[in-house]
């Protein structure tokens, strides 16, 4: 996939950017050199690689040290909720807004 220039032109208007004709040829041509970097990649043989369950395990040889899901903090909610105006079973009540 390449643009044309009208295409970038068409792009910062939607944009709402204003670019000289220097600086959409300028863009045209980084945006062409990405687009062709992408079908570069999309070209290359990936079968047989394992996906990465999490991306900085690549550059880590070390195992993750993500924590544990547990609740360390105790349920404050009544104290949060007393001061509040209205609550109704744990919930905030709000005026209706919306008809």
């Amino acid at each position: 996939m390449s643009l044309s220039l009208s295409d970038v032109k068409r792009i910062a208007n939607l944009a709402q950017l204003e670019l000289s004709n220097e600086q959409t040829e300028t863009t045209l041509g980084q945006l062409n050199g990405i687009f062709a970097l992408v079908e570069q990649m999309g070209q290359v043989d990936t079968s047989g690689v394992e996906p990465l369950r999490h991306p900085t395990a690549a550059l880590q040889n070390l195992a993750l040290r993500l924590r544990e899901d547990v609740v360390t903090e105790e349920n404050r909610r009544t104290d949060y909720q007393s001061c509040a105006p209205a609550t109704q079973d744990g919930l905030y009540l709000v005026p209706k807004v919306i008809e």
